[in-house]
């Protein structure tokens, strides 16, 4: 966490933004940010205890709003299933929602860890992240055949395969950096290419 709230904390997380960016977590060094921040190496040291730190420092409000975020979503879609919702109903907000509402608005941050996370604990972001949400779609798909849903037979390999697909595709319109309307188009395209699947192995019509 920062150690320091100052004016120049701000300055602090640019110079660590851009070495990041342009050299990745590794190739990056303590020397090269203080020069982009105008500090010595000491200086930054009250601001992170280390690299480590800093690249946490730029990445980890993100990744807690996104959790916080699916954490809601899953809450929400539980309250629903006992009004019987239709599958437009259900699926009213989704995992497209998390990007245009939490990722998009951090755009720069979620490009570093997507693309510049080798070395830290991030590096395997999107397959720990398909584990997480493999478990909770898996327990999801128990709950709903329990409210009488004709939920398909999907094994823990086919599931983790299928999410992966659709993360991957979900996140790779940002990482290519495409501009706003072309993100939109394409997530919306995404969306109508997986949605019937998701559907169908929920067992809702």
């Amino acid at each position: 966490m920062p150690r320091d709230k100052s004016l120049s904390h701000v300055r602090v997380n640019k110079a660590i933004m851009e070495e990041f960016l342009e050299k990745g977590y590794e190739a990056a060094s303590i020397r090269s940010i203080g020069a982009r921040a105008g500090m010595t190496s000491a200086g930054l040291y009250r601001h992170y205890a280390d690299k480590e730190a800093m690249f946490e420092g730029m990445v980890s409000p993100l990744v807690d709003e996104m959790k916080s975020w699916l954490k809601n979503h899953t809450s929400k879609k539980y309250d629903l299933v006992d009004s019987n919702p239709t599958g437009e109903q259900l699926f009213g907000e989704s995992f497209i929602d998390l990007i245009r509402n939490v990722i998009l608005p951090r755009r720069q941050e979620f490009i570093l860890l997507m693309t510049c996370s080798a070395g830290t604990k991030y590096e395997n972001f999107i397959h720990d992240l398909t584990n997480e949400n493999q478990k909770e779609f898996l327990d999801a798909l128990k709950f709903l055949k329990k409210k009488g849903y004709k939920v398909k037979t999907v094994s823990e390999e086919e599931l983790h395969f299928l999410l992966s697909a659709y993360l991957t595709a979900c996140f790779e319109p940002i990482i290519h950096d495409y501009n706003e309307k072309q993100i939109d188009k394409y997530l919306n395209l995404i969306q109508e290419f997986f949605m019937p699947g998701w559907l169908r192995i929920m067992g809702i019509e």
